[in-house]
């Protein structure tokens, strides 16, 4: 599948399709059964090409699980405190013991990290697997759910403009606090709105260190993909020469 957006900002990796599917890609790469790993560096893997499957058995990590997904993938990491002050050990109330970790301390207080949680937009994704797929090996028979590019600051402050060209907005773009993989969960929600957003992403400190410096990510739900798609050829992309100075200076 091909994206004027991408052209149009001279996007140097592929955008990702995130698709819900019951068929496993067979090409596609798979984190171990119950291994540790990190989705949201997948979510760069497929940038540059690679296909990717994820099922409830083989999605990372907790935070990764969630992001994708699985519903609350948290209950065996007592995850308010670890994204907070941290704790010597924690004691479900099943009487399970677990050991100490050092918090993030990306949340001021536990209580304020467990309203986090509580306010995520989690849920149980319909399908077995979640796959990543470069746009370009995507087809319009799958069930996508979301496009992700790869932006920097000038490639970015494009598609904040595309987003609310059509629409006599501002609103149409959010920032919310998650990790890097969540932003999908975000995706699948506003896929649902009357008036999608889309999601500008990978604030997460922890998993800056596997994207460019100067990038960021921006989510746009499937059907909020083609309202922008459309709008391409007669915006600013292809008529202000504001922008295309801008090309020059990122070429």
């Amino acid at each position: 599948m091909f994206s004027k957006i991408a052209e149009a900002i001279h996007l140097k990796s592929s955008p990702v399709a995130i698709i819900l599917s019951d068929e496993k890609p067979a090409e596609a790469i798979q984190f171990k059964e119950k291994a540790w790993g990190c989705v949201a560096n997948v979510i760069l893997a497929a940038s540059k090409g690679r296909t990717a499957v994820f099922d409830r058995s083989t999605f990372g990590c907790q935070g990764g699980g969630t992001g994708l997904g699985f519903g609350n993938c948290y209950t065996t990491l007592p995850i308010h405190r670890f994204l907070s002050t941290g704790f010597e050990t924690y004691i479900y109330a099943d009487g399970e013991t677990v050991s100490g970790r050092e918090g993030e301390y990306y949340s001021k207080s536990p209580e304020l990290a467990h309203d986090w949680v509580t306010n995520m937009p989690m849920r149980q994704v319909p399908t077995k697997y979640v796959v990543f797929k470069p746009l370009s090996k995507a087809t319009e028979d799958e069930q996508i759910t979301s496009v992700i590019y790869f932006v920097n600051a000038d490639q970015l402050s494009a598609l904040v403009v595309l987003a609310n060209y059509g629409r006599g907005s501002y609103d149409s773009i959010m920032a919310p606090f998650c990790a890097g993989c969540q932003t999908i969960l975000f995706g699948y929600r506003e896929a649902e709105a009357e008036k999608p957003c889309a999601t500008i992403g990978f604030f997460d400190i922890t998993v800056r260190k596997y994207i460019d410096k100067d990038q960021l990510s921006f989510t746009i739900p499937y059907n909020m993909f083609h309202e922008m798609e459309a709008n391409v050829n007669e915006s600013f992309l292809k008529k202000n020469p504001n922008w295309q100075m801008l090309l020059k200076r990122n070429a």
